[in-house]
């Protein structure tokens, strides 16, 4: 890739060695923060009744005193206060090893980019509405931040297993792509469905997908698509019921495991799949 879509195979010029930068808030434009406040009112809008509990609470954090995208030196005063964890900046992706060890200590890089006004509904990578108004509200939740943590360190240790395929399934699955049941219906908490207007839809509400109750070694053998709407998604109970199944797993055999199971297409029902709903697959089909 093209460095100018952020991404670098070493710090760039300005970084530092965790490939932190500054974000030097002053820098945004009128119409970048324009850009941010127009996203944000969008889905602000139209979440209440499909985001998670947890996402909707955590929205609070993001109700700062300027408006624009977020000043990390306000916003993180307020994270560190719920759950420990700080907001900061790169350049764009990082090596996944870095990434895995901000998250282990409570840190969350977000890129330093906000979208064009004809990337509007759909970006190629992560930009700062993404990855703060996306993953900040579920930081500030607990049980999703203690959730991450594990996940930060599962991570590292992931690295010594040649397993990172799997786990990067399981982030994908949940932490971008996931539902929840709640008493009051299914709800989404995935940062890449709750950043989009079309996703956040379709996800709920479209006839096509799969919906599938949330098996670990299911979701570590399914494949996924990044450049469109998901065909199966995966539905948690609880954040407790996440949190649990990652932390009282012992991975190091699970990878052993999936290295002779076959992996399983992205629009794929197996016959022990616990379903919430069989999807008609008709989005795909139209695509096709």
């Amino acid at each position: 890739m093209a460095n100018d879509l952020h991404v670098y195979d070493k710090p760039p010029e300005g970084a530092n060695a965790d490939w932190t930068i500054p974000q030097n808030w002053d820098a945004f434009t009128a119409a970048e923060h324009k850009m941010w406040d127009r996203l944000f009112a969008r889905q602000s809008e139209m979440l209440p009744g499909r985001a998670a509990d947890a996402f909707l609470r955590g929205l609070d954090v993001l109700k700062l005193s300027k408006p624009g995208i977020p000043d990390y030196c306000e916003l993180n005063q307020r994270l560190m206060r719920a759950t420990g964890w700080q907001v900061v900046a790169v350049p764009g992706l990082v090596p996944d090893e870095v990434f895995f060890d901000h998250l282990a200590n409570r840190r969350f890089p977000a890129g330093n980019f906000i979208r064009q006004p004809e990337q509007l509904d759909y970006l190629q990578e992560p930009d700062v509405f993404h990855d703060v108004f996306g993953h900040v509200p579920m930081l500030a939740d607990p049980v999703f931040a203690d959730y991450m943590v594990a996940y930060g360190k599962g991570g590292l240790r992931s690295l010594g297993f040649d397993a990172l395929d799997h786990l990067a399934r399981l982030y994908w699955y949940t932490v971008e792509f996931g539902l929840i049941q709640q008493a009051d219906g299914l709800r989404i908490y995935g940062a890449g469905i709750v950043s989009s207007y079309g996703e956040s839809i379709f996800a709920l509400e479209d006839n096509s997908p799969n919906r599938i109750k949330f098996d670990l070694l299911r979701v570590m053998r399914t494949r996924y698509r990044i450049d469109d709407f998901q065909q199966n998604y995966f539905v948690i109970g609880s954040l407790d019921e996440l949190l649990r199944t990652t932390a009282e797993t012992d991975f190091a055999p699970l990878y052993g495991q999936l290295e002779h199971l076959p992996d399983i297409a992205i629009a794929d029902i197996l016959d022990d799949d616990k379903l919430l709903h069989r999807g008609t697959q008709a989005y795909a089909l139209n695509k096709a």
